[in-house]
């Protein structure tokens, strides 16, 4: 789809750095649902498009409580794809971990338990017991483990988490955000697509103890896929959900509620609004020039711009799109030389029912820096024609 822009100047004028904003719009009926949450914090999006549907606070760190296991989950994860453990592994229970409080597992100490048993006791028991005899396995210690947990994290991106224990138990400094939850959540998805089936399973038995999954939405019939509930009395009520319908996923964390059911009827709320009220809709190909952006002392004075993959945004089933606007947006001009290939903008789906999205452009040609010479040139015409 080639884009036939136009500018919006009114709206560049009130964009301080913004060095264009040009508006496509998708026609469309009346105005779609708007998403909201009642819970503090919250964060909804598209996995396979990566528009985001709602964003509450979505950056600020917030106490995970047991929902920061999933980080846990992946460190797990990758010392098995990478053959520092195998599922078989016999990791023994220290005493540390035996007795920790809160929810359990309920390993015995001076025992070896299997890697595949301490990561159902994580992910569908949520064990404290288990997180620690798997961070112990791998760091040597928890607090070794957390170390590694937040260098791992910062190359994740994940630029709004530090962690200070396997578990989520309360501590001020062991925060994440919702957006990084959900990143994390996507990231198990896609790095780990042979365990992700874990976190659908409802129950386990180990030692003779039969425990439920704790993720409500497990039991209904509307796709969950699973991931991870959190309660403290710091962090209230919190859930990371991944649901898919249709071959379309979404990712829900909402976190502060007040009770169980208001976690269970908010996110089944928002999920099934989600689902009912959106649809994703393919923008471009990969490679497909959408839009140019201004070259500071280049051989060209504009470049190309286009998406390294194919372009898609969700957005309001069949209504509300009248309201979608797209926007380029860069600082700039850009000054060359550009290598092709290079990030020089960001298109910008912004719609009033949902929360703005942001999608990387890229250079789609190079664009040589140009000599003294012809710069001066160019500086002398803009003197005596103005600015092009």
């Amino acid at each position: 789809m080639i884009f036939r822009p136009h500018i919006d100047r009114r709206a560049l004028a009130s964009l301080a750095g913004v060095a264009a904003l040009v508006v496509w719009y998708l026609p469309g009926p009346a105005a779609a649902v708007e998403f909201t949450t009642s819970a503090p914090q919250g964060y909804l999006i598209d996995a396979q498009t990566g528009s985001v549907l709602l964003a509450k606070e979505a950056d600020q760190g917030m106490p995970p409580a047991s929902m920061s296991k999933l980080m846990t989950v992946y460190m797990v994860f990758e010392a098995l794809k990478d053959g520092r453990l195998s599922l078989d592994t016999e990791l023994p229970v220290s005493r540390e971990a035996w007795q920790k409080g809160g929810s359990k597992m309920f390993v015995e100490v001076d025992t070896t338990v299997p890697v595949i048993d301490l990561l159902r006791g994580v992910i569908v028991q949520s064990g404290n017991d288990a997180s620690i005899v798997l961070a112990e396995g791998i760091g040597g210690t928890e607090s070794g483990f957390a170390s590694l947990m937040n260098h791992r994290a910062r190359e994740l991106g994940l630029l709004d988490s530090h962690f200070t224990n396997s578990t989520g138990w309360p501590d001020p400094n062991h925060v994440m955000s919702p957006r990084d939850l959900a990143r994390l959540t996507v990231l198990i998805i896609e790095h780990f697509p042979d365990y992700f089936p874990l976190f659908s399973e409802t129950e386990y038995t180990y030692g003779g103890i039969k425990q439920q999954n704790r993720n409500p939405l497990l039991y209904r019939n509307m796709g969950a896929e699973g991931m991870k509930t959190g309660y403290t009395q710091a962090a209230g009520y919190g859930l990371t959900a991944s649901a898919i319908r249709n071959g379309r996923r979404l990712v829900l964390v909402l976190n502060g509620m007040s009770s169980p059911r208001q976690r269970v009827s908010e996110a089944t709320r928002l999920l099934e609004l989600a689902f009912a009220q959106t649809e994703a809709v393919h923008l471009a190909d990969a490679g497909e020039v959408v839009g140019t952006v201004a070259v500071a002392g280049g051989r060209d004075l504009e470049v190309p711009v286009t998406s390294a993959t194919p372009l898609a945004a969700t957005l309001p089933r069949g209504s509300g799109r009248d309201d979608t606007e797209f926007f380029i947006r860069y600082q700039g001009p850009v000054a060359a030389p550009i290598e092709a290939g290079t990030q020089v903008a960001s298109l910008v789906v912004s719609n009033p029912t949902q929360a703005q999205s942001e999608y990387p452009l890229v250079a789609a040609t190079a664009v040589p820096e140009v000599g003294l010479f012809m710069r001066m040139v160019r500086a002398a015409g803009v003197l005596i024609w103005g600015p092009p």
